[in-house]
């Protein structure tokens, strides 16, 4: 019996079969690494350390007399504070009468000319918080105020 083999020597079903396990091979290689791609992704990112919520002290608003050039010239001026703790909170409003006092003797020694700018406010916030984070007695611990904050600012 003759067999009819054609020039490339292989039969055309062979050429056929062999395409398609090579396509079989790659979708299964490509479905894999999907799968591993969405298993690695999947997993949800560890969470962060959610910031404690802010803890603000608001103080009376204050009116000082300012140092100006013989001309009668104030500041009425409201506070908040931000505590990084509670325990400084605390301590915040058991010596208000004391934190009102060291604010206001830090605002009656101004000049008005430098409270008029943005760098003069922005100064005078950060030797408030300096002031206020002084411990009331001996023996106490310091403040932990990061801001001060002015929520009214009246130059006149």
């Amino acid at each position: 019996m003759a067999t009819s083999s054609r020039p490339g020597g292989t039969p055309p079903s062979s050429k056929i079969n062999l395409v398609l396990v090579a396509l079989l091979v790659a979708a299964l290689l490509t479905i894999l690494a999907g799968g591993y791609l969405l298993l690695t992704r999947a997993q949800p990112p560890a969470a962060a350390p959610a910031a404690p919520p802010p803890i603000f002290v608001a103080l009376e608003p204050m009116t000082v007399n300012l140092h100006a050039d013989g001309r009668g010239r104030f500041l009425h001026v409201s506070l908040t504070l931000k505590s990084a703790d509670p325990a400084s909170q605390e301590r915040i409003a058991q010596y208000l009468p004391e934190v009102r006092s060291r604010v206001l003797t830090l605002l009656s020694n101004r000049e008005a000319e430098t409270l008029a700018s943005a760098a003069g406010k922005a100064q005078l916030a950060d030797e408030i918080v300096a002031t206020v984070n002084r411990p009331f007695a001996a023996g106490l611990p310091e403040q932990r105020i990061t801001h001060a904050m002015f929520t009214a600012f009246v130059l006149q």
